[in-house]
């Protein structure tokens, strides 16, 4: 398929979205105290999605496989869970890490975003973690713009991420993003001779939903018998944030930041 080039007045309606988005992350993190259970963060969400009229794209995916797909409206991924953890019955205990996922749909035009959070204080080697995945993000969006090859921004991020003694999963890659939820290109955050076979260019127009997974110990991974939530194999903690943003000439523009207006990120030398 084609990589699909937005209008700004797309792109308008995708920050809109993305700014909904913002809003529901941030009252899921102020939730995520020690007590709580994933499932009250998710059904947190439910609700403010119900609010807005908005639709949580996770719900039941795969689409055409209604009921059968995703049972909840959030990813909600602990510790060692990397991705697309399923909400329910977990407490969230002190020094935890929990990922909070969420991609949804309003009026047509899609928005996805995660951040990992500490769950009351957390060691200090949690914390580099997280930082080190945050700027992994940060180092990707500011490097990006028009005509830049994606395999220069995603050797960018490994690097970063394997210099300090991590590794970034590679099962897992962002996408493009749109009026659907996953668009054309893959957005990986490494290269391999594999992923620079479906290498391209960044143009103005372009949405994508960049997502550095990074782990504490080996990259490998497995899928838990509930048939979606991906843990690493080692069983030592994972880390993921993600934006859905806009290509611009000088830079990206965040979508996903809950600002009403253009959030331009401008190009700098990479690290």
């Amino acid at each position: 398929m084609p990589i699909v080039i937005k209008s700004q007045f797309e792109i308008d309606r995708m920050r809109r979205t993305g700014r909904l988005a913002f809003q529901i992350l941030e009252k899921m993190r102020r939730a995520a105290l020690p007590g709580a259970t994933t499932k009250s963060l998710d059904e947190l969400a439910k609700v403010e999605l119900d609010k807005a009229g908005a639709l949580a794209l996770s719900k039941n995916y795969p689409t055409y496989k209604p009921g059968e797909g995703f049972p909840a409206y959030t990813c909600i991924s602990v510790n060692e869970e990397v991705v697309h953890g399923v909400p329910g019955s977990r407490i969230l205990k002190e020094g935890d890490v929990a990922t909070l996922d969420l991609a949804l749909s309003l009026d047509g035009y899609c928005a996805d975003t995660a951040t990992t959070v500490a769950i009351g204080q957390i060691s200090p080697s949690l914390q580099q973690l997280l930082k080190v995945t945050q700027d992994t993000l940060a180092l990707a969006l500011a490097n990006m713009r028009a005509g830049i090859r994606w395999s220069n921004i995603a050797r960018l991020m490994q690097h970063y991420v394997e210099k300090h003694g991590y590794n970034v999963v590679r099962e897992f890659v962002g996408h493009g993003i749109g009026r659907d939820m996953h668009e054309e290109p893959k957005v990986p955050n490494f290269v391999t001779a594999e992923q620079l076979s479906g290498d391209f260019t960044l143009r103005r127009g372009m949405t994508l939903a960049v997502e550095p997974m990074v782990v504490m110990g080996a990259r490998d991974v497995d899928l838990y018998k509930d048939g979606w939530t991906v843990f690493t194999v080692d069983r030592m903690p994972a880390a993921h944030f993600e934006h859905t943003v806009a290509v611009t000439d000088t830079g990206v523009d965040v979508l996903t930041d809950g600002r009403e207006h253009l959030s331009a990120v401008t190009a700098t030398k990479g690290a």
